[in-house]
């Protein structure tokens, strides 16, 4: 037998110790070391050390490497790291189908949510969070933050179960059900010519003078600022970012009231003529087209509907 041949034998008898290994490497990948995933994983790094390399031998591939420069996987790791959340996902999603069987919920929900949202006074999530609990406190919830391509992008991989999104544009793989509303408006703060100006004869052609700190991906922000003809001079990809830019005294932004209103109170940053330069952004839940969402998904997608209805 070649030695080709051997690697796909030992390939083809996938055991319960493999997907252990596997678990093991994306906790690591995941965490961002085998350092951080030790408290994770409640083990030991040298045995979690012992288990990626048991994992590489299984494999026939070097995954990572190790060094004085910290942990980075290599293009094999890449690739065997997507390949393991997509197994990850459908063993879950199998989890999930038998226990509707059983008529009972388990296992685990992931859910992304785009940045900023808790402080928002329009969002129910955690109240629809205490609402699936006291139905499915058998349900381990893990909330993540992300970009709106990313959940996008998250959701249609598997790898989370529901998204929250402001919409931009809607995808056919994508069911959508809207939430809530946010209100965006147009900031300075200290140190810019416009903070303590007036701000009443100001139009759009004034505020293309000033250098604008705007998000670089497809967004709400970004038709904004491309309908008004406002060139970016910063890039951001997070809210958090745009209010540092803002923050520098160098740039305009637009920033959710609610964000901004700690940095306007302290006297930090303060709104452009709010009736003129503003626009709303408007939430939506996500899930995949096909296939069908789990049982638990669909709960969670009646506490958000639940939740939001009661705060209406």
């Amino acid at each position: 037998m070649t030695t080709q041949q051997k690697k796909r034998a030992v390939l083809g008898q996938i055991s319960d110790a493999d997907i252990r290994l596997l678990r093991v490497f994306q906790a690591v990948v995941d965490c961002g070391g085998m350092t951080a995933a030790e408290l994770e994983l409640n083990i030991s790094t040298s045995t979690i050390s012992r288990h990626v390399k048991d994992l590489e031998t299984r494999l026939g591939l070097t995954l990572c490497r190790r060094g004085r420069s910290g942990f980075a996987l290599t293009p094999e790791g890449e690739r065997i790291h997507a390949e393991t959340r997509q197994l990850m996902a459908a063993t879950e999603s199998f989890r999930a189908s038998v226990d509707a069987l059983h008529h009972r919920l388990g296992g685990s929900l992931h859910v992304a949510v785009f940045d900023k949202t808790a402080s928002n006074p329009q969002a129910h999530i955690a109240q629809a969070v205490a609402l699936f609990r006291r139905q499915a406190p058998d349900v381990v919830i893990h909330l993540h933050v992300g970009t709106i391509q990313a959940i996008e992008q998250g959701v249609m991989a598997g790898h989370y179960q529901l998204g929250i999104i402001h919409e931009h544009r809607r995808s056919d793989s994508l069911a959508y059900e809207e939430l809530f509303g946010e209100t965006m408006l147009l900031y300075c703060a200290q140190g810019h010519p416009l903070f303590n100006a007036s701000h009443a004869p100001l139009t759009w052609a004034d505020v293309r003078r000033h250098a604008f700190a705007g998000l670089g991906y497809h967004s709400p922000n970004m038709e904004v600022s491309h309908r008004e003809r406002l060139q970016r001079s910063a890039t951001a990809f997070d809210q958090e970012s745009v209010a540092t830019f803002i923050l520098s005294g160098d740039f305009l932004g637009f920033l959710p009231d609610h964000y901004a209103q700690g940095f306007v109170q302290n006297g930090q940053m303060q709104a452009i003529a709010p009736a003129q330069f503003h626009y709303q952004c408007h939430f939506s839940a996500i899930v995949r087209q096909s296939p069908e969402p789990t049982q638990a998904t669909r709960l969670f997608q009646q506490c958000l509907a639940q939740a939001h209805l009661v705060a209406s």
